[in-house]
């Protein structure tokens, strides 16, 4: 086990086997690239700087992109020196300066998302949304079992966590009229999901096999992709989500490269039937990964990303099946986590079966969906290298009326 002149707790979630990537600013409000250590975050560039590194101009970006763009070699030199940073007592005096306690700064987006997709990966997750909508036909779709479903969303509405979130407003069809009618969402959910940081751009027309994706996978973060079910269901016959979903996405502050997920790394669940030829490879991995999904304070769901049915490779090689070219920052999302037990589902649509079943709050209140004041807050977490759990982050909100 590698140890740090910090002195932190073996057991702390932000050791030196996660070291997160995020984007901070301090009073001077310039934002640079930093990365979490404990309680702290190092100012990449300055430490940089103070130790004769050549990799400054990395850091001194408002965003991670500059970092992607330099390939996965460079993102592997990039944290082998960082932990050199932090191991290594001789350069305690140079690095320490450059560490700001996590309450002295202000954390921001820690990409500039390029293109963004939302999945449809998790059986369990499918299947109870088809009983929920389909209680008389079958639970999957047809396709489910042969490609990874997924959408692409609106980069542009993804913010950092801690973001209030606004009601959003739209269309819906009531069952009780005859005709839609126009305002605030009355079925506001959230979507407990986990976010990969991909990079590497491709040319348009090329393709990304199952076996390169790892070239291209950069890291997971916290997500939260908000969902206006009343919204959606009026308005995604017959092309998908729209308005629905595109209002906002939640991403946590924090991006943990894939190298530090090497020993989260877990088989898929069996494929049945077997995926054609271009979603197979080597290394089919899933993430044993678990979710904590907190409501005002009380956790009502603990979701866990091992049952997930596609793999990330699977995932980014049909993203770019047809041509599609990647690009730098370009972010992909799994969809919802659902496990196989009731407290295991990543949305409120399940854990209150579209509303027949209302949750209780320790304070005695009910929930069916969201209410205006509610925070959600969720929590990753995964095995480390040397025997203890990492953290991953959180993603956090907090729901606004609508405007």
């Amino acid at each position: 086990m590698t140890s740090s002149w910090l002195d932190l707790p073996a057991d702390h979630p932000y050791g030196i086997t996660a070291l997160p990537y995020g984007v901070f600013s301090g009073a001077d409000g310039v934002r640079r690239v930093g990365v979490r250590v404990g309680d702290q975050v190092l100012d990449l560039g300055a430490a940089a700087g103070s130790t004769g590194s050549g990799t400054a101009r990395l850091w001194q970006q408002p965003s991670l992109n500059a970092l992607l763009a330099e390939g996965k070699p460079a993102w592997e030199s990039a944290r082998a020196w960082i932990v050199g940073l932090l191991s290594d007592p001789e350069l305690r005096a140079a690095v320490e300066p450059h560490l700001h306690h996590l309450s002295d700064v202000t954390l921001h987006l820690p990409v500039e998302v390029a293109d963004y997709v939302d999945f449809y990966a998790s059986e369990h997750h499918a299947t109870n949304v088809g009983r929920i909508f389909r209680p008389d036909g079958d639970a999957l779709t047809p396709n489910w079992k042969h490609l990874p479903i997924g959408y692409h969303g609106r980069s542009g509405t993804v913010v950092v966590s801690g973001t209030d979130i606004r009601r959003p407003m739209g269309q819906r069809k009531p069952q009780t009229e005859d005709q839609p009618v126009f305002g605030p969402s009355v079925r506001l959910d959230i979507e407990a999901e986990l976010g990969f940081v991909v990079a590497g751009a491709t040319e348009l027309g090329s393709r990304v096999s199952v076996d390169e994706a790892s070239e291209h996978l950069f890291g997971v973060l916290a997500f939260n992709d908000w969902s206006a079910r009343d919204i959606q269901a009026w308005e995604y016959v017959p092309l998908g989500p729209f308005l629905g979903k595109s209002f906002a996405s939640s991403v946590g502050a924090w991006v943990t490269p894939m190298e530090a997920l090497q020993a989260a790394k877990t088989p898929l669940p069996q494929q049945d039937p077997r995926p054609m030829d271009y979603l197979l490879g080597d290394d089919l991995f899933g993430l044993d990964i678990a979710i904590e999904v907190e409501l005002n304070g009380s956790v009502v769901a603990r979701p866990p990303y091992s049952t997930m049915y596609w793999s990330p490779r699977q995932m980014l090689a049909h993203l770019t099946v047809n041509g599609a070219s990647l690009r730098d920052g370009d972010l992909f999302a799994s969809g919802t986590v659902s496990g196989p037990e009731a407290d295991q589902r990543g949305s409120l649509l399940e854990l209150t079966w579209s509303g027949e079943q209302p949750i209780t709050l320790p304070d005695g209140s009910t929930r069916t969906f969201l209410e205006d004041g509610d925070t959600v807050t969720i929590r990753y977490s995964a095995p480390g290298a040397d025997g203890t759990r990492i953290g991953l982050g959180e993603v956090t909100g907090t729901i606004l009326p609508a405007d």
